[in-house]
């Protein structure tokens, strides 16, 4: 099962397509990302792409193990790039959620101070992305993000299981 199973492979074909179409007319060389939105019939737009690497990159390189920040330091180091885009494959479903110090109870808004504790969940096909640890102090003066973490599993149920499941560790 791919990441987004509502779509057929010949719509994900016309994605890519146009995705490399994209950066090719732009001669761009080092990694970015091409995003699109599809509606609920299956036609898709454009948004904007962006040439550096996102907050959500581990879901990319969870479905086709490749490794994004290695792949773009060889490139701008000026090496060629080691796969073409027919090399890469799809396997299984990936999800990210981000970990915010927020205060559901008062909107959202950032609640700094001090980690006294903190589990981080484990397990098969969980990753977790983090600078915080049990005693780091979470600044008022920068985004609220402490960590992410990412799950990839056969299909998008056992993805959603096995977040609902990390969730619940952190």
């Amino acid at each position: 099962e791919s990441p987004a199973p509502h779509l057929d492979q010949k719509t994900r074909e016309a994605i890519c397509d146009a995705a490399i179409k994209m950066v090719r007319a732009a001669n761009y060389t080092n990694v970015g990302t091409v995003e699109f939105i599809i509606d609920s019939e299956g036609n898709f737009y454009f948004i904007e792409v962006n040439a550096r690497i996102q907050v959500e990159h581990p879901v990319t390189e969870m479905v086709t193990g490749i490794d994004l920040i290695i792949t773009q330091l060889r490139i701008a180091s000026g090496e060629e790039l080691s796969f073409r885009q027919e090399d890469i494959t799809l396997s299984g479903a990936a999800i990210e959620c981000r970990i915010n110090a927020e205060d559901p109870e008062k909107n959202f808004q950032p609640s700094p101070g001090r980690i006294t504790q903190m589990i981080v969940p484990g397990g098969p096909g969980v990753r977790f992305d983090s600078h915080a640890y049990a005693g780091y102090t979470v600044s008022p003066h920068y985004d609220s993000m402490v960590g992410k973490i990412i799950v990839h599993q056969p299909t998008r149920q056992e993805a959603i299981d096995c977040m609902l499941r990390a969730l619940d560790e952190l």
